[in-house]
């Protein structure tokens, strides 16, 4: 932690990529500890991002204290976006991480930083590309602090966020060169909301066209698959328009639509 504070100290000052997720929240956090207010913490609005994330981004941004600016990006505006091919990550990002400098150069900040950490580079993860190529700073990478040492960093600093699930952009939900569209996405936020309403807490609601492939924790299948909670997920995703409803027995896991590529 002290490593990580002096390195940021050192920027001079950093906007930060701020989802509200462990990483960010961990990273603004940090920032904020080292910089003052030369450390500003920025989320990024669009239809892949949901709701009730951007609610409690907000939310954090004001428990940790740090100057939150929240500014819209359309992302569906990219045609090659939307196609979903295999790098659309790196596609995301590379559009972001320029809204992101145009920020960060009205405000006078000269660097920008994201929460990947070490973990990430073990996946399929190409917007880190994109963001490196940007200039985007990644201290965790760069610090060699893996998934698991970030939430220790959250529960040291007592951040509520410290056990929250992972999380990830709607379009993840969407198999690669399946067309993302606004309706898509706003099936799988809703889908998803209603099952998390039921107590579940990492929770990915695939959409394989007609068909919605469920995913929560491995340990919680056999709650989800009971006759009357399993009748009550169909019928609310059936209303919300799929017409199949099936449960992934093996139980989420990260970027389970990544095995075609491999």
């Amino acid at each position: 932690m002290a490593r990580l504070r002096r390195a940021l100290a050192a920027t001079g000052g950093l906007l930060v990529a701020f989802s509200g997720g462990v990483d960010s929240a961990v990273l603004a956090r940090l920032a904020r500890d080292a910089l003052g207010d030369r450390a500003v913490a920025v989320t990024v609005d669009s239809q892949t991002f949901t709701a009730a994330e951007l609610r409690e981004a907000r939310r954090l941004a004001r428990l940790i204290g740090i100057r939150h600016i929240v500014v819209t990006h359309d992302e569906l505006a990219e045609e090659a976006f939307c196609r979903n091919p295999p790098d659309r990550c790196y596609l995301c990002r590379r559009g972001l991480a320029g809204k992101l400098r145009e920020l960060a150069s009205r405000l006078g900040i000269p660097h920008i930083a994201d929460g990947a950490n070490l973990s990430d580079t073990r996946e399929h993860r190409p917007g880190i590309r994109a963001a490196t190529e940007a200039g985007v700073l990644h201290p965790f990478i760069e610090h060699r602090v893996t998934k698991s040492g970030v939430r220790r960093l959250a529960r040291s600093l007592g951040l509520p966020v410290a056990g929250r699930p992972s999380s990830a952009c709607l379009s993840s939900r969407v198999p690669y060169g399946e067309r993302i569209t606004e309706e898509k996405l706003r099936q799988i936020e809703r889908a998803e909301s209603y099952i998390r309403s039921l107590g579940f807490r990492q929770v990915r609601v695939r959409h394989h066209g007609a068909v919605a492939r469920i995913e929560v924790e491995p340990e919680a299948v056999p709650r989800l698959v009971r006759k009357g909670t399993l009748e009550r997920v169909a019928r609310r995703l059936r209303r919300l328009g799929f017409v199949y409803v099936t449960a992934d027995l093996e139980g989420y896991r990260s970027g389970s639509l990544d095995k075609v590529l491999k």
